[in-house]
């Protein structure tokens, strides 16, 4: 591309995102288990190596980190199962404690627009009945994603398996696509990505584990209801970048106007999840995932978006993994540096408008490919 002019090469770039887009948005079906296995996979590397090491055979030191996946994928669902069950119990008390909440919304609402308790019946009856019209079109729809969802998690460890079983043909592939002079890059991208895959997933795992234990400890020292269930969906919530936690402290309080018919415990789990959150944000994570790679707010908010709207909540849970993955490479290539700085968090010392040394990015350093050399003969095994 270097004999094109730059308008050229610009448009093309363009035109490649756009196609990229395009055909993750018309395969996203097929496209995003995929990325799902490919970076769960790696998060198990560890225990394949280790397992390997130890001369355990191949496919059984594949199996059996897939089958601990399992497990823990199936006591989330047991969990869930249980506090349902409970909520069910629950359900006269939660009704009774509903109709309060809506008598005193009613009351409010007459005393500050003047318009009478019967006309807010009556408005919501008609709006009720809406509701339940477009419930009945909704329901074939939810039937679909459910499907969807269960064809989802029965392929991902087919792809799993897959995709440790095929690694070494994976990474032929990488360096086949590329000069023999550009592999030292290739094969740093490779570890890097790798590292910072297993640092992030790992450290949501471990951010999951420590805001259920303090959320719903806490909450549960308190004496608030459902409040390892409210631990839990806000600690599974907050793995989706900044959305996510708005939707938890949502779910929280409508979980505690419904147990309570008082505004004391809703101020308490408001104010419990941001000690926590806060806690959570400028404390433990930072230490945890001490990630190199740091993506800017911006387009980790936009990423979030423009994930929900391709793949939906699996594609904002992958946003940030993939654009971490994509500054990496787009760090160590000549031809999309610039894509590499936009991404980026790294902000100029002084203004390019008027210092000319900060419009043009750092080379990045390269290694030669020979420093992970431990890494490098555990891959073979």
């Amino acid at each position: 591309m270097k004999e094109f002019p730059l308008t050229v090469k610009r448009s093309i770039e363009l035109l490649g995102i756009c196609l990229v887009v395009a055909i993750l948005v018309i395969g996203r079906d097929i496209i995003m288990p995929v990325i799902m296995a490919f970076f769960i996979s790696i998060m198990l590397l560890p225990i394949y190596r280790f397992l390997r090491k130890y001369k355990v055979p191949e496919s059984l030191s594949i199996i059996l980190p897939i089958l601990f996946v399992l497990i823990f994928i199936a006591g989330i669902v047991w969990f869930f199962s249980a506090q349902i069950g409970i909520l069910v119990d629950d359900f006269p008390q939660i009704k009774q404690n509903v109709a309060k909440h809506l008598q005193s919304l009613k009351e409010w609402i007459s005393d500050l627009s003047g318009i009478n308790t019967n006309k807010q019946e009556a408005f919501l009856k008609e709006k009720s009945d809406d509701l339940l019209s477009m419930g009945g079109k909704a329901a074939s729809g939810a039937a679909v994603t459910l499907s969807g969802v269960f064809v989802f998690v029965g392929l991902l460890p087919i792809y799993i398996y897959l995709i440790l079983f095929y690694k070494d043909i994976l990474l032929r592939f990488s360096f086949m696509w590329f000069k023999t002079d550009d592999h030292p890059k290739v094969k740093e991208v490779v570890y890097e990505t790798e590292s910072i895959i297993k640092s992030y997933l790992v450290g949501l795992l471990i951010q999951v584990t420590y805001m259920t234990i303090l959320l719903g400890g806490i909450l549960l020292l308190i004496g608030i209801k459902h409040a390892l269930l409210i631990g839990v969906i806000f600690a599974l919530l907050n793995l989706i970048p900044y959305v996510g936690a708005l939707i938890g402290n949502l779910i929280g309080v409508l979980l505690t106007l419904t147990s309570s018919t008082e505004l004391w415990p809703v101020i308490t789990v408001l104010g419990v999840i941001a000690a926590v959150q806060f806690l959570d944000n400028n404390i433990l994570m930072p230490r945890i995932v001490g990630s190199k790679v740091k993506i800017n707010a911006l387009f980790s908010i936009l990423g979030v978006f423009i994930g929900g709207a391709i793949a939906g909540v699996s594609g904002m849970f992958l946003s940030l993994p993939i654009i971490a993955v994509m500054k990496i490479i787009f760090d160590r290539s000549e031809q999309f540096k610039q894509w590499g700085v936009l991404l980026g968090d790294e902000r100029p010392e002084k203004s390019p408008m008027t210092f000319a040394r900060f419009r043009s990015k750092k080379p990045i350093e390269t290694k030669s490919g020979t420093v992970h050399k431990k890494d490098s003969d555990k891959s073979k095994e």
